[in-house]
């Protein structure tokens, strides 16, 4: 086929295709070759299907483990998409409400599916199976998701996340180390009959410890709610977003996770093992920790409250009004 006959709009993409690798010092025709060499591409190929698929090995024989494990595998990979998004923001130099809304709407998206999806948990499993096979996965527990403590040392001033009871003693400037060794949900996987770190505490921090402090000290300056103060005049609809990014995030998500093991936990000490060690009951209720990423944006009165309306509506079955 002479030049001639090309289509106009085919000979100006190898005009472009040629000034883009000619750029990098590369051979355009070389590429073609490999292109009219190449397997056209399959959908199994592309997402690897057929590894996805046997990434769920069972430790038992019990077939709901199935469930189990199926599950926390998307809620992995939701929560990547999260911190997609929350790292364009970071990494945004010129940020406009614009682009920020945008991202925080799919995170706030993701939020949604995953609080929803949790009742694959709770009623997507027999109770008696989950009691046995969960005990052969000691001492692994979803409190050694490093994602979701990405997430939430992401979005907010790291002091925000320290244990309660000594919030007041640390700020802004406060060293990483000093933070990570207080942050609130140290507290959640200590042993309660010795005080000590649980070996499920302990096995997380020797995995992502470190890369948890880099962490802090890599978002000081860039976290969201740092990204959302460069704005000079961020409007209500922004600031209500970010609200409902507080209340998926540290209400309705940790709350979905309480009302799971309400169902499928017995609420003696003993039973804690079944969580990895993990004391669920203290550790997952947000009015015990009140842990808010953004409390500039809340009231008094809302702090205080943090939860209270999901607990009653969800555990209760009463309608409250909100705060």
């Amino acid at each position: 086929m002479r030049q001639s006959q090309f289509d106009p709009k085919v000979l100006e993409k190898i005009y472009q295709l040629e000034e883009k690798f000619k750029s990098s010092g590369q051979d355009l025709l070389s590429y073609l070759e490999g292109l009219l060499h190449a397997d056209y591409l399959t959908y199994w190929d592309y997402i690897n299907l057929d590894v996805l698929l046997s990434l769920q090995q069972p430790k038992t024989s019990f077939k709901d483990e199935k469930i189990f494990i199926i599950y926390h595998q998307i809620t992995e990979l939701y929560f990547k998409l999260i911190i997609s998004e929350m790292e364009q923001i970071a990494d945004q130099q010129k940020l406009t409400e614009t682009f920020f809304r945008t991202r925080l709407e799919r995170i706030l998206m993701y939020f949604d599916h995953l609080i929803s999806s949790f009742a694959m948990m709770w009623k997507g499993m027999e109770r008696e199976q989950f009691l046995k096979f969960r005990m052969s996965l000691l001492p692994s527990s979803g409190f050694q998701s490093a994602q979701f403590r990405e997430i939430e040392l992401m979005a907010t001033d790291a002091f925000h996340l320290i244990a309660l009871e000594k919030r007041e003693e640390y700020d802004y400037h406060s060293p990483g180390d000093d933070l990570f060794e207080n942050l609130y949900w140290q507290q959640g996987a200590i042993e309660l009959a010795t005080g000590e770190k649980t070996l499920t505490l302990k096995n997380f921090e020797e995995k992502y410890g470190k890369n948890l402090i880099d962490l802090i000290e890599a978002y000081r300056r860039k976290n969201l709610w740092q990204k959302y103060m460069e704005l000079e005049f961020p409007t209500e609809v922004l600031r209500e977003m970010m609200r409902q990014f507080d209340l998926k995030a540290n209400v309705f998500w940790p709350l979905a996770h309480y009302k799971s093991a309400v169902r499928y936990l017995q609420r003696d000490p003993v039973d804690i093992a079944a969580t990895g060690g993990t004391n669920w009951q203290k550790y997952l209720p947000p009015r015990f920790q009140k842990v808010v990423f953004f409390p500039e944006l809340w009231s008094e009165k809302e702090i205080e409250e943090w939860g209270k309306g999901w607990v009653v509506k969800e555990i209760f079955g009463e309608e409250v009004q909100k705060a």
